[in-house]
């Protein structure tokens, strides 16, 4: 993992009047972060895991984290890999019997699962040194 920064998430802004959403990532222990947009799904499910905020039936995002659960794997890490025509890719890095998983994964869904399971999340330096060239 040389060349990953560990990030956390900082905010998320709901504009409800919008489609486009934003959760903001910020070093950890320092001072770099940046946007990520995300669509109003996926930010009113970090919003709800961050609240500790329970549905009455498993959504997307929690259905996906009992499927790995049940496939006897658990949410490692995310790594924001990649910047290229101002879209982010990510991998979502599964655990199962010592193995590691690469699952390639849209930034907003890996960071949802992250911030469900407490799982840390990395941005490659290359990326933020796109987002932030100063």
């Amino acid at each position: 993992m040389s060349g990953m920064v560990e990030m956390e998430l900082a905010r998320i802004i709901i504009n409800e009047s919008s489609d486009q959403q934003f959760i903001f990532l910020r070093e950890k222990g320092g001072q770099r972060q940046f946007p990520i947009v995300i669509s109003m799904m996926e930010a009113l499910a970090i919003d709800r895991f961050v609240k500790e905020q329970e549905t009455p039936r498993p959504l997307t995002h929690e259905l996906m984290n009992k499927v790995i659960g049940s496939l006897g794997a658990n949410i490692s890490r995310v790594e924001v890999t990649e910047l290229k025509n101002g879209t982010f890719y990510a991998n979502l890095v599964l655990q199962r019997d010592g193995s590691e998983i690469e699952v390639d994964a849209r930034p907003s869904d890996a960071i949802a699962l992250a911030i469900r399971n407490s799982s840390q999340i990395f941005v490659a330096e290359q990326v933020l040194e796109e987002v932030m060239p100063f």
